[in-house]
């Protein structure tokens, strides 16, 4: 049986509310605070409080009154008492709390709906949260009936349990605020494996997409070693996984342990949550919350590899892996207008016999009908060119994208950073502008950093850069809308 109950925390503290009301002097809603937290003692009096310095995800700090104790649950027909950390922002009641699990060495963390692979919690009363509806000890109990449909964490074996101390080493610099964490460190080794100079890539996703991905790139040649993550439960859609399985392919891995994207040149991001049922807004939060269980793992293991992002619509999902993990700009591109770009250009110099360089011309911007064809400024450009395009971007509306199509292509793009051939590619990367933040697909110099240079274009006519720039701002809408 699974015991989850610490000592150390369930001494009564008492709950000195001066004291308490002293540490809160910079807090915007003090008296408002500490008739919550009042609340909170006098239900759960074994909470400990303290006041310690929380790093952000950007690297920012802040000192903020914590709390760590125990909630007690039943989960069938067995009771537990669930190790917890609540920390509260200096808006406190008119902000959630941000909270987290804490497990011993002992004790796995189960990822699911509501818990990501650090521990921190995620619930609908935190996503809806209002003052003064929402309160700490509704938060609470909106927490028990979740983690009894669901139970959050479980015993480990001994083996897995020294696995276990390095992650929660991670965890703690998190969740206790310790100053010495940084996310933009180029320099963090956290719990990254050493493979030495392998040439591992990593694909993520079991489903048609993700064999494909894995498929193209073995057949390419260019990794030593080729992981398929499938971190669904139970058969991967289409069995593909399984398939690999049972043949196994040379220099392959299936895996559901997310340390084992450690020492990995590439990981691929192929993962999707679809449903015909919820609007389309919805379906983005649920590709958030899908992201938000993985991506932040994914950076500490794999904290040089360079993130590849399949997964659709791809500007957002890969501003979204971007935000999450914490890594520089240039690891994290979309595979963007690659396919589309490689396509015009072969319908150009072959299937037109243009008596021009197909190369000097691309896909940009958004993928799909939004997509633009851009040019090299330094290329001549006249109205028989104009003609040309038109031609080449009727040949290419008529070309659908399949799963192995995309397959090549990102085999295509994981070669150029493997490699580093230091090719150009047309990929979702990091364009600020008016719009704010948002991920479009421009011409790259691909590199074992991933993004080395960003190739200026010219789109083709007026209205081009026009439907550039509405892309731009339909995206950042979309973003701001969604809850990172």
């Amino acid at each position: 049986m699974l015991s989850i109950c610490l000592g150390l925390w369930v001494r009564v503290m008492d709950f000195q509310e001066e004291n308490v009301r002293l540490r809160l002097g910079k807090y915007k809603f003090r008296d408002l605070t500490v008739e919550d937290l009042k609340n909170v003692h006098k239900r759960y009096p074994n909470f400990i409080f303290s006041m310690d310095t929380y790093t952000f995800r950007d690297g920012s700090q802040k000192d903020l009154l914590n709390f760590v104790g125990t909630i007690p649950m039943t989960y069938q027909g067995n009771s537990y008492n669930i190790p917890v950390q609540l920390w509260i922002l200096d808006s406190h009641p008119f902000a959630p709390p941000l909270c987290f699990l804490k497990p011993t060495a002992t004790m796995g963390i189960h990822v699911g709906k509501h818990v990501d692979t650090q521990g921190r919690i995620y619930l609908p009363y935190l996503q809806n949260w209002s003052h003064p509806k929402s309160t700490v000890l509704g938060l609470f109990a909106e927490m028990i009936l979740k983690f009894e449909e669901e139970l959050p964490l479980y015993s480990l074996s001994s083996v897995d349990a020294a696995r276990q101390q390095e992650l929660l080493s991670y965890i703690s610099k998190i969740t206790d605020g310790v100053s010495s964490l940084d996310v933009n460190s180029a320099g963090r080794t956290g719990g990254r494996k050493n493979d030495g100079d392998t040439n591992k890539v990593t694909v993520i996703g079991g489903g048609d997409l993700g064999i494909a991905c894995v498929l193209a790139i073995a057949a390419k040649g260019i990794a030593d070693k080729v992981v398929l993550l499938d971190l669904a439960e139970g058969t991967s859609k289409g069995g593909g996984a399984m398939d690999l399985n049972i043949f196994n392919l040379p220099n392959m891995e299936i895996s559901k342990d997310i340390t084992t994207v450690a020492g990995s040149k590439v990981v691929v991001f192929t993962v999707n949550s679809w449903s015909s049922t919820q609007s389309y807004l919805s379906v983005l939060q649920s590709n958030v919350e899908l992201y938000r269980e993985i991506v932040p793992a994914v950076a500490h293991y794999g904290q040089n590899s360079v993130l590849l992002v399949a997964s659709q619509p791809v500007e957002i999902m890969t501003y979204v892996a971007w935000k999450l993990s914490g890594l520089p700009e240039n690891q994290v591109i979309g595979i963007g207008c690659n396919l589309d770009s490689e396509r015009f250009q072969y319908i150009i110099e072959n299937i037109l016999k243009a008596h021009i360089s197909g190369k000097e011309a691309w896909i940009i911007g958004e993928q799909g009908e939004n997509k633009v064809p851009a040019f090299d400024p330094a290329s001549p450009h006249s109205s028989i060119q104009d003609q040309l395009v038109n031609r080449a971007l009727e040949i290419l509306k008529g070309k659908s994208q399949k799963s192995w199509s995309v397959g090549l292509s990102v085999a295509d793009l994981t070669d150029s950073i493997v490699t580093n051939k230091r090719k150009i590619h047309s990929v979702s990367t990091l364009a600020k502008g008016t719009s704010g933040d948002v991920f479009l697909s421009m011409p790259c110099i691909l590199g074992s950093s991933g993004v080395i240079e960003i190739i200026r274009t010219a789109p083709g006519q007026e209205a081009d850069a026009e439907k550039l720039q509405n892309s731009a701002t339909t995206i950042h809408g979309l973003q701001q809308q969604l809850k990172l």
